[in-house]
């Protein structure tokens, strides 16, 4: 099949890629080559050289926010399946440009789903667990919606446009959430990329809400997840994609963890919760694992090693930036 990826030369978006390639499906990216104006501009370059480097697709530098761009593209290369990753990452950085993550996760998704109309076969856009708002453990797609902060509702309001499409019959559509994503190639600002390198560097570790739990996901088996959703025959249904089946992990776990594979002797300053972040849990998989077959295979602690191991292979990545 052919599959146009929006992001794709992001952190997930490469994966998703690479695996799709694996598979023997063609692809092509669409991507900025972005660094949310605060990834430095060699951090940024350096990952996106390398990431391209793992996958065989050609790259276009085209911004999702200009239709003409899209409609030929789409046009032009005919895919099959679109993955929409193309969006800002997280609650802090839009919270930094609402506006611009408005128009990005807005109108940049509304070009995509109109350019899409009755030209594709299935639309798989990727949400967030942020959706959710406060949740404990175990909670399942049909759980409430309640997000906290314009992240998540910008997310919400994603799924709902693209479902709308699909009531329109221009394509199927699958919702993706996935949790808490770490591993190689992510930029240096994610919570556990945080933690790893300031062990590395032996500086104190600090944790804003020590007993928060997060749903810690290895990347590759978030991409797993996605290309498994995107290309076996499920539509018009939404999949939570996290490790789930692990121990719980709080912040202060996860932060005496970097310290342990990558500075024993490191120390840690606990500090309140953050309260522009929802408070949150495990997911619930039981229904990717039954429709989709995923099965994610590394747990938190060999994740984290990997992770150590690959910042070893790249001391450019925490030293030099």
């Amino acid at each position: 099949m052919k599959v146009l990826v929006t992001g794709g030369a992001g952190f997930i978006g490469h994966n998703v890629v690479r695996q799709l390639e694996q598979l023997d499906h063609e692809c092509l990216i669409l991507d900025t080559h972005t660094d949310y104006g605060f990834v430095p501009s060699e951090e940024n370059k350096y990952l996106i050289d390398h990431r391209l480097r793992r996958v065989k697709a050609t790259c276009k530098l085209i911004d999702i926010r200009h239709p003409a761009y899209i409609e030929t593209i789409i046009e032009s290369f005919r895919p099959d399946i679109l993955i929409h990753m193309a969006s800002f990452p997280r609650q802090k950085i839009v919270g930094r440009t609402p506006i611009l993550a408005s128009d990005v996760m807005s109108n940049g998704l509304l070009n995509l789903l109109e350019a899409s109309k009755d030209r594709i076969e299935k639309f798989v856009y990727i949400s967030s667990s942020m959706v959710y708002g406060d949740f404990e453990n175990d909670v399942t797609e049909d759980s409430d919606c309640n997000p906290i902060g314009q992240y998540g509702i910008q997310k919400l309001a994603g799924e709902k446009l693209v479902k709308d499409y699909t009531r329109q019959e221009y394509f199927d559509n699958i919702i993706i959430r996935p949790s808490a994503v770490y591993g190689e190639w992510d930029v240096n600002d994610r919570v556990v990329s945080k933690f790893m390198t300031m062990a590395m560097r032996n500086e104190i570790l600090k944790v804003h809400g020590q007993d928060e739990i997060l749903d810690f996901t290895y990347v590759e088996d978030t991409a797993n997840g996605i290309v498994l959703a995107a290309t076996k025959d499920v539509k018009n249904t939404t999949y939570n994609i996290t490790r789930s089946n692990d121990r719980t992990y709080t912040l202060h776990d996860a932060a005496k963890l970097a310290n342990k594979i990558a500075n024993p002797l490191g120390k840690i300053d606990l500090g309140p919760r953050d309260l522009d972040f929802p408070k949150r849990g495990r997911l619930d998989i039981t229904k990717a694992i039954r429709e989709l077959g995923y099965n994610p295979k590394v747990n938190v602690e060999e994740g984290f090693k990997k992770y150590h191991e690959w910042y070893l292979d790249n001391p450019k990545l925490w030293r030099d930036f």
